[in-house]
């Protein structure tokens, strides 16, 4: 027990803000909804590339390398999402394969 005590500090996540130095609610930033942000600007991106391809598709586009570019983030993006999915499935199918 006093071994999990000791690793508290260290698994912070850099950038966020501690739970025991912000105030009261400053940490109920919860892991569920990490992810559905995430989601939701992945889905922004998607969208947003979706049309930047039907305005060059039209013709309208007016910086063909801007489109590109957004269009590659919006694929390393994606792809970035779905091998988080594999590995939190793994990890799931991992913990069910345990002998308790």
């Amino acid at each position: 027990m006093e071994a999990i005590t000791a690793l508290g500090p260290q698994d912070e996540v850099p950038g966020l803000p501690s739970p025991a130095m912000a105030g009261p609610g400053a940490g109920s930033l919860s892991f569920g909804r990490m992810v559905s942000e995430g989601l939701q600007a992945l889905d922004t991106q998607l969208k947003t590339s979706q049309a930047d391809l039907q305005h060059l598709a039209l013709g309208e586009a007016q910086n063909l390398h801007e489109v590109m570019i957004r269009l590659e983030e919006s694929r390393i993006a994606l792809q970035l999402a779905l091998q988080v999915r594999n590995r939190v499935l793994e990890a799931y199918q991992d913990v069910m394969k345990m002998q308790v």
